[in-house]
């Protein structure tokens, strides 16, 4: 027979395990929350509300200029093509251009846009996943033009 003590599981012994199991479970939450809040890009618009009020007129605007939007990456240049509704290029006035990830704003940049007689186009380097171009552009009467962009980079 064997000489050594068997050692017993007593209540301190689930008490650790308890301490540690829960311990670890309450960091991870922690740590993905913190995450979330600190790298949240921010407010689309400053106040809800008042962006509700304008949204259809706005809405009906920018649909009746029947443009078509697209963007797409080749060769590190990214291309911003708008069509109007009949498929002719349009050169808007560009008031505002910005590509970033969809969850952070670390990489977000305005590229360098100029117009090359049938779309816009800007040298970019990105590393590959999912981007979003934030595009304002008016229209030569004036009306707004808004819109979110997906482009997909392979890499």
């Amino acid at each position: 027979m064997s000489n050594a003590k068997e050692r017993e599981f007593t209540g301190r012994h689930m008490l650790m395990i308890m301490l540690v199991a829960f311990g670890t479970i309450i960091t991870v939450n922690l740590t993905l929350a913190y995450n979330a809040v600190s790298t949240f890009p921010g407010l689309e618009v400053k106040n809800s509300y008042v962006a509700s009020q304008k949204f259809d007129a706005n809405r009906d605007a920018q649909l009746a200029l029947g443009w078509d939007v697209s963007a797409r990456v080749e060769e590190d240049m990214l291309h911003l093509v708008i069509l109007d509704e009949t498929g002719a290029p349009v050169e808007a006035e560009l008031l505002s251009a910005t590509l970033g990830r969809a969850t952070h704003v670390r990489d977000d940049f305005t590229p360098a846009f100029f117009w090359t007689g049938k779309d816009y186009a800007a040298p970019v380097d990105l590393a590959g996943g999912n981007w979003n171009l934030r595009l304002e552009a008016a229209a030569a009467d004036g009306t707004v033009f808004q819109q979110r962009i997906v482009i997909y980079v392979k890499g």
